[in-house]
């Protein structure tokens, strides 16, 4: 398998204060683990571009996006955006990395110079809306890419998989009633952002869950609610909002996987893309907070992807 491996030293240099859970180590973390893993050698790192202004406005308002140019203009310093996000002076750049790493991805693997790809990027993207930054994130970098692949290059189908512990309203407000995108997920619920189950679009397949529900029941959600819509559906593509905040270890969620189910899932959904869409795959980093298991977490997530298991 040729799998992608999307980071930039400029995702590194946004951070929103001391001891902020969404900190630029989570990268370093996966960084480590990759190297002694062994597979940081089987990856292919491409560069990773800046994501320009048309493939934003596809997922964002301009309106949105000209008040965040104005609001990370800064010197020094921390422009507030609500009580958990802000922006310092490298934010905006580190956003539009990230969204550009999603978009250049997207054609690698539609190109065929890649099979699938993983973007290792910050800050995260799916609680961004279509026109508000909030909880961690400013642009929902998994939109802009499925909207890239819908309406500039030509598909007809996407899907999105989000398995992370939040509800990824931003991709549901960007994405619900476009009947050319698909999108499953789980969350534990009630918990941030507190949406997901009030009557959500009919292209959204959301499933919420329990504080403390665990690999079991997190498997019979995918295989009984996910995999068969996503079948039903075909998409051309698949995009994945790869959060790991739903593992045991990890302090802002409660819910209980572990690093072998964040393997079955990847192994699910890649062997879905396989049958129904040449294995194309993007999936790009959303939450995951402690370190350790971040780590261990994205590894075997990339042991999948890249077809190195075992």
């Amino acid at each position: 398998m040729r799998t992608g491996y999307y980071t930039h030293p400029d995702c590194v240099r946004h951070e929103m204060g001391e001891d902020h859970p969404e900190c630029p180590a989570r990268l370093a973390a996966i960084e480590d683990r990759l190297i002694s893993a062994g597979l940081d050698w089987v990856l292919e790192r491409p560069q990773v571009p800046l994501a320009q202004e048309p493939q934003l406005e596809r997922a964002h308002s301009a309106l949105y996006l000209a008040e965040l140019r104005d609001r990370g203009g800064l010197d020094e310093g921390y422009a507030w955006i609500d009580p958990d996000t802000r922006m310092n002076p490298h934010t905006l750049r580190a956003a539009l990395r990230a969204a550009g790493a999603a978009v250049a991805a997207t054609d690698a693997v539609l190109d065929g110079r890649l099979d699938n790809a993983f973007c290792a990027v910050r800050p995260p993207g799916h609680h961004a809306t279509h026109d508000r930054a909030m909880g961690f994130c400013f642009i929902n970098n998994v939109a802009v890419a499925a909207r890239h692949a819908l309406d500039v290059r030509g598909l007809e189908r996407v899907a999105v998989v989000d398995f992370d512990v939040h509800h990824g309203n931003g991709t549901e407000d960007i994405l619900a009633g476009d009947s050319r995108a698909l999108m499953v997920s789980f969350f534990q619920h009630p918990f941030y952002p507190y949406s997901g189950t009030e009557q959500p679009a009919s292209n959204m397949v959301n499933v919420p869950l329990p504080a403390y529900a665990a690999g079991a029941q997190v498997r019979e959600v995918v295989a009984h609610h996910w995999l068969p819509r996503l079948r039903e559906f075909a998409p051309q593509m698949i995009f994945i909002s790869a959060g790991f905040d739903a593992h045991r270890e990890d302090d802002m969620g409660q819910m209980g996987l572990v690093e072998s189910d964040y393997a079955w899932i990847t192994r699910a959904i890649r062997e879905l893309a396989d049958e129904v869409c040449q294995g194309r795959i993007v999936s790009c980093l959303e939450g995951g907070y402690n370190l350790s298991a971040l780590g261990r977490s994205v590894v075997e997530h990339l042991r999948v992807l890249a077809g190195v298991e075992g």
